[in-house]
């Protein structure tokens, strides 16, 4: 398995992992894909203030994973939120462990101090358990937010401290 940098080229497939999940899945409160445009300007939208990985091997992408500052308003400008899906057949083999922990250095590395995952579904035991065996904890549960399949969805909120790169100088 190559951990990189996501390219245009690989829009089709993380379009196409990611409309799987949220068609079959409550990690994504999105009720239809988007499509490949879509996912191209948020792919743009991403890159301009954070990175995109991707998870490849002799198949092609494995999964996506991406971080980028975890609100707009400029106090948040230290904190990262993350996103990782991982292509079905895959999943429980480490691709998404692998893909997150990638992401630390690179956020580091822009100045992030905080990496914040905002996880769809107080049931979805495969990233809550992920994201723990990173070093993030459970900071909050937001109860019945999200609607979809015919329930009602928790969201959980977890946290972990990124080391810094260097010494950060405020921005």
């Amino acid at each position: 398995m190559l951990i990189r940098r996501a390219a245009r080229d690989d829009l089709p497939e993380i379009q196409a992992i990611y409309a799987y999940h949220v068609l079959h899945g409550t990690g994504s409160f999105e009720e239809d894909p988007p499509s490949v445009e879509d996912m191209t300007d948020r792919f743009e939208a991403v890159c301009q203030r954070g990175a995109w990985l991707v998870a490849t091997d002799p198949t092609g992408v494995l999964g996506f994973s991406y971080y980028t500052q975890y609100k707009s308003r400029s106090a948040y400008r230290f904190c990262a939120e993350d996103s990782v899906y991982v292509r079905e057949d895959v999943r429980g083999q480490g691709v998404g462990k692998a893909l997150v922990s990638a992401l630390f250095p690179l956020a580091a590395s822009q100045g992030f101090r905080q990496m914040i995952a905002v996880i769809g579904d107080s049931a979805n035991a495969g990233s809550i358990g992920v994201h723990a065996s990173l070093g993030f904890r459970q900071v909050g549960l937001l109860r019945n937010v999200g609607f979809k399949f015919g329930c009602w969805l928790d969201v959980v909120l977890m946290q972990r401290a990124l080391e810094p790169a260097e010494p950060a100088a405020v921005r």
